[in-house]
């Protein structure tokens, strides 16, 4: 299982069009050679280098198996929006204002074996949880956004 962007590659900048000194939209996204008993998709997208703890900045949960791409500032059909840190819905951006030095963005996508019988008003640490013994497979794409000087 693969997850791409056509905006940046792995270990790349993510443009500041999908930050916080941007219009802090969701970059298009696509996956690929998604296994085939997948009843459902996951995507937490988080900051790892976030103090105290890794930040969530949008998690989306039971996206429909057939999707391949996650397009520009949408919200796949079928998904349901999680709670990102703060106790909000929606994509959050990276936000180099409130940081120094490079951060690493994960955008984590799992296969799952189920659908998680979940409302969307759900932390992060209830989605995974509920998926724990149910991933199939995990891939990742690490994006990076730097603090100007």
């Amino acid at each position: 299982m693969k997850i791409t962007s056509p905006v940046f590659r792995h270990g790349e900048h993510i443009p500041q069009k999908f930050t916080c000194l941007g219009p802090n939209i969701n970059p298009p996204l696509q996956f690929e050679d998604i296994p085939v008993t997948t009843q459902s998709l996951v995507l937490i997208f988080e900051d790892v280098d976030a103090t105290p703890k890794a930040w969530t900045h949008w998690m989306l949960f039971n996206i429909p198996a057939a999707i391949t791409a996650v397009n520009e500032g949408v919200i796949p059909d079928g998904a349901t929006e999680g709670l990102a840190n703060n106790h909000s819905f929606g994509y959050e951006g990276p936000c180099p204002k409130y940081f120094k030095g490079t951060h690493h963005y994960w955008f984590r996508l799992y296969a799952l074996d189920i659908k998680l019988d979940l409302p969307a008003a759900t932390e992060r640490e209830e989605v995974e949880e509920k998926m724990k013994d149910h991933v199939i497979e995990k891939a990742e794409l690490l994006g990076l956004c730097t603090a100007p000087e």
